[in-house]
């Protein structure tokens, strides 16, 4: 028998006055307190234990006040508007195959293509949530390849130096990996795994940590126009359900020499710049005339995608183009450790790249390796009351080349130094900057701690944060950075994990930590200058707190976090939230699902016959009926 159908269907007055006179107060008085009791007990499970659970409903009177009507702090209202937000999205879940291709027209403007519906079947049958905008990127990465010839493309990914090749149902890593880290491989068992079902593709691999590909602005621009204007719903009798294939590139694959386009050298920020719409703010500035001066933080910072000094629009905030005090300010524009750039358009496949980068985006390898260093292995934590009340991190001094004439603006030895308490207390003291930083502007992050001046004092017991290895160049001659930073040792990341807090920032390129962060119990703040294949799915202020590139939110931050037992319940509630959410749509299933869905796409791309392929099955059943 359900719960429902054993309640009594008599209201709370009418049961009342069915009441005998002499058993009115006590049975009034033990319904009163039960009825409190069960009322607090559920708050608590629905705001600390089961978080995902307590905001499936947008009505929650708990939730509209503890966020909304006591908010006192800018980030309640932020923490408010991505509940509502994500709330929103999950109202779009496709549930079934003929909703799901439905809402792929609508979104794409073509038919999905031959094999989705046995891919809707592996999403169904394995518990994905799909939700048609958490595949955007896809679309965004292939539109410009709609504009090339398809042979072309198809030739240029097969002929690649190292390829995932999928023939008759079955995956190959092919190309010399040999003292290579083992991404190839990594990549082709997830290929593996869906290559059954997929038509013979060939996935062409970028092997180095940077991105490659900066096509300018308006190359791009037109190549889009092109795939736009392609779009069209072709009539069902017309439609092709089966792929060509790829026999004409593979009649000539064992001659065929690796398409190599114009690499480029320079400045990186030249090459970048480029790739921004011209009326971007970074478009016409030019690189730092002198990189030896101290960087210089942007005055009166207050951009669109900021709501109060905190990041509000999370995808703006990782925009060079919208920031050109980033050219010095982070290393992959002040001097990246290798850099071999094209401004040429061919088929790469990558684990991360910058915003304006033209490389079609994949799971990095680092989040399918079982190894502790980047995902800490099977713990992922204690509970929030136990861990540490603190910050933690631990990494290397990469970034690019630093050295000592430019060290000071890398990112990473800005994280080291801001989290360092004795050189806070110092600038606090002297009222001045570091070689990294300049102290946060008191009339944007007014709080206590920075008004009293004992943000350093604070530190010293609340912050763990250290380089494992400086990196210096040349390696055996690291006196440009030591008197200000010092090599520490290491914490294995399941340590890590003990601590509340965890800054998350990039690294050469991306950091392959930030899912181990997401399903661990601490909170990542994270901030980052480059794109992943999984940004659609995971929602700022709701699975983890954002962070400005110039890390100058980053104390007041903390500050929230830690005022209160208000600022801890959140920072528990985000916590836990993006650990519970990141179990459900970053699991390898939906990195595999995610894969699966762009090599459909790419192999249609490449086809003779892209403008006339499609899946119809559920087209025709509809005519049918």
């Amino acid at each position: 028998m359900g719960i429902t159908s054993m309640r009594d269907s008599r209201s709370p007055r009418e049961w009342l006055a069915s009441l005998p006179d002499s058993r009115l107060c006590s049975r009034l008085l033990r319904y009163t307190t039960v009825a409190f009791i069960i009322s607090i007990a559920l708050s608590g499970i629905f705001l600390f234990r089961r978080p995902e659970g307590f905001l499936r409903d947008t009505r929650s009177r708990y939730f509209d006040y503890f966020w909304n009507q006591t908010a006192n702090h800018p980030i309640d209202r932020l923490i408010s508007d991505a509940h509502t937000y994500h709330e929103d999205l999950l109202k779009q879940r496709s549930f079934d195959l003929p909703t799901a291709a439905a809402r792929y027209r609508d979104s794409r403007g073509r038919h999905p293509p031959p094999g989705f519906d046995a891919w809707f079947k592996y999403a169904k049958d394995h518990d994905a949530i799909i939700v048609e905008s958490f595949f955007d990127r896809i679309y965004a990465d292939t539109a410009p390849f709609w504009g090339l010839d398809p042979q072309t493309t198809a030739a240029r990914a097969s002929s690649w130096e190292h390829v995932v090749r999928v023939r008759n149902g079955v995956a190959n890593g092919t190309g010399n990996t040999e003292n290579k880290v083992p991404w190839l491989q990594l990549w082709t068992e997830l290929v593996a795994e869906a290559a059954p079902w997929l038509p013979d593709v060939d996935m062409p691999i970028n092997y180095m940590d940077e991105s490659r590909l900066i096509v300018p602005w308006e190359d791009v621009t037109g190549l889009i126009t092109k795939e736009r204007a392609s779009r069209a719903f072709k009539p069902i009798e017309e439609v092709v359900t089966e792929y060509s294939g790829l026999a004409k590139v593979d009649a000539v694959s064992d001659s065929a020499e690796t398409y190599k386009p114009a690499w480029l050298g320079g400045n990186y920020w030249d090459l970048t710049r480029v790739a921004c719409a011209p009326d971007s703010p970074s478009r016409n500035v030019t690189p730092i005339a002198n990189i030896e001066e101290l960087p210089v933080f942007p005055q009166d910072w207050n951009p669109d995608f900021s709501y109060e000094g905190y990041i509000r629009n999370f995808t703006a905030a990782t925009d060079p183009c919208l920031q050109p005090h980033l050219r010095g300010m982070h290393g992959s524009f002040v001097e990246p450790l290798t850099m071999s750039t094209s401004k040429e358009l061919i088929p790469l496949f990558g684990g991360c790249k910058l915003p304006m980068n033209n490389e079609i985006l994949i799971p990095g390898a680092m989040y399918l390796t079982a190894d502790p260093f980047y995902s800490g292995g099977d713990s992922h934590g204690p509970a929030w009351s136990q861990k540490t009340d603190g910050i933690v991190w631990r990494g290397v001094a990469s970034g690019g080349r630093n050295k000592r004439e430019n060290w000071a603006h890398f990112q990473r030895h800005r994280l080291v130094e801001m989290l360092n308490g004795t050189t806070v207390a110092q600038m606090e003291k002297n009222n001045a900057r570091t070689m990294t930083f300049e102290m946060p502007p008191l009339e944007k992050y007014d709080f206590p701690r920075r008004r009293e001046g004992t943000i350093g004092a604070w530190l010293r017991k609340f912050s763990d944060a250290g380089f494992v290895n400086l990196l210096c160049f040349p390696a055996d001659n690291c006196s440009y950075v030591e008197p200000y930073l010092s090599k520490v040792g290491s914490i294995p990341m399941k340590d890590q994990y003990k601590y509340k807090f965890m800054p998350d920032v990039d690294g050469n390129s991306f950091s392959a930590r930030f899912r181990g962060f997401l399903l661990s119990t601490s909170l990542p703040i994270k901030a980052t200058v480059y794109s992943e294949w999984h940004d659609d799915r995971i929602v700022p202020w709701l699975h983890f707190a954002p962070m400005d590139n110039t890390f100058q939110d980053l104390y007041a931050i903390l500050d929230y976090f830690t005022r209160d037992g208000k600022g801890d319940k959140s920072a528990r509630f985000i916590a836990e939230e993006g650990r519970a959410w990141g179990a459900k749509v970053l699991r390898r299933e939906d990195m595999l699902l995610y894969v699966w869905r762009l090599l459909l796409e790419f192999a249609r791309i490449c086809d003779e016959k892209r403008d006339m392929l499609g899946y119809i099955d559920d087209l025709k059943e509809v005519k049918t009926a």
